[in-house]
């Protein structure tokens, strides 16, 4: 594929006061892209960054319905999205939220458009969104899921090294795919939020996406139990024998490849690991952990379930780095790389 012909990806610049801005600034600057990117931002606010963080990068301003050059190195191409008020960096300000959302309906609208083939978002500071009277928002995947009109998506983080893989996870634990059956939720809520029809339909989206995105023609998914040891056979919690066992015994008997219910203390060993395409784990402090341990800015979240191609950095907004130079855009690398990937498969499983 020439970079003409590269995949146009609309890249969201997230939280004006975090670190979104320069690593997106970073990305044009260091490497050049495996994708036509296009920012969307306020390009004021990206030169501004540059200046800051010493990068020299040519800001390209574009109409919403120009598609961005080749990728070069050094230049950044930008729909614009004005801010509402001043950003300094880790300094948020509650007059942006409405920009922040913005930027995202506009890389929406891009990708429902055929304008862009897919989108990735720099992190945004759900707080910050709230405090500014958007009421129920937790964060982007809930967002993209309403939308776009779909009943349910999946957050899934895949470390660099799991992302090429098609067969197999690498034994050593290094490549992980996990996905979630809870995102944002406290943790009291999790055990009511598991019911069989939930890890039914969570299931057969992962199963499918593997297959459409990422060309694994028979996956094969762990799946962790709620409870410790998996419940201990009903002593330690009932949810397993009621709802996990009889849901994942269903979806075995339509086809499905499927280990578990797991230990979570144990599944993420390379021995249980070994020859599986995805991890299931329950909610977000139960799978998380341990993939960042194993690849924390070398990997990427991606929105499963949705009729267009997310994907997203696997960290926050780090206030404290923002305008400092110091980010590390290594996350923002692998997830470009991943949504081109993604992208020119074009859904083909």
């Amino acid at each position: 594929m020439s970079p003409a012909d590269a995949p146009v990806l609309a890249l969201t610049c997230g939280e004006p006061a975090g670190i979104g801005p320069e690593l997106a600034v970073m990305l044009a600057a260091d490497v050049v892209p495996p994708a036509r990117v296009a920012a969307v931002g306020d390009p004021a606010l990206l030169a501004e960054r540059a200046a800051m963080i010493g990068r020299e990068v040519e800001i390209l301003e574009l109409g919403h319905d120009e598609a961005p050059p080749a990728p070069r190195r050094g230049v950044l191409p930008v729909w614009p999205v004005a801010l509402r008020a001043p950003a300094r960096p880790g300094e948020l300000n509650v007059a942006n939220a409405g920009h922040v959302l913005e930027t995202l309906d506009v890389a929406l609208d891009a990708c429902r458009a055929g304008r862009a083939a897919g989108m990735v978002t720099a992190p945004l500071h759900k707080g910050v969104i709230l405090d500014a009277g958007h009421a129920g928002f937790t964060g982007h995947t809930e967002y993209l899921r309403d939308a776009c009109g779909v009943d349910e998506v999946v957050m899934m983080l895949a470390t660099d090294s799991a992302l090429h893989a098609r067969e197999a996870s690498e034994p050593d634990g290094a490549a992980l795919r996990v996905a979630l059956a809870t995102t944002h939720l406290p943790l009291r809520e999790v055990a009511d939020a598991i019911t069989g029809p939930r890890l039914t339909r969570l299931l057969h989206i992962l199963h499918d996406d593997l297959r459409r995105w990422f060309g694994v023609d028979t996956p094969r998914i762990a799946v962790c139990g709620l409870n410790p040891h998996a419940g201990e056979g009903g002593h330690l919690g009932r949810e397993e024998l009621d709802v996990i066992i009889p849901a994942l015994a269903a979806l075995r008997a339509e086809g499905l490849t499927l280990d578990g219910p797991l230990p979570a203390d144990t599944l993420f060993t390379p021995r249980h690991l070994e020859g599986v395409d995805a991890v299931l784990a329950m909610y977000h402090d139960q799978g998380l952990p341990v993939l960042k341990y194993a690849g924390f800015g070398r990997a990427a979240n991606i929105t499963l379930g949705l009729p267009l191609v997310r994907t997203s950095v696997d960290h926050g907004t780090a206030l404290d780095l923002a305008g400092s130079g110091r980010a590390d855009p290594g996350s923002l690398r692998v997830a470009v790389a991943l949504a081109a990937e993604m992208a020119s498969r074009d859904g083909r499983g």
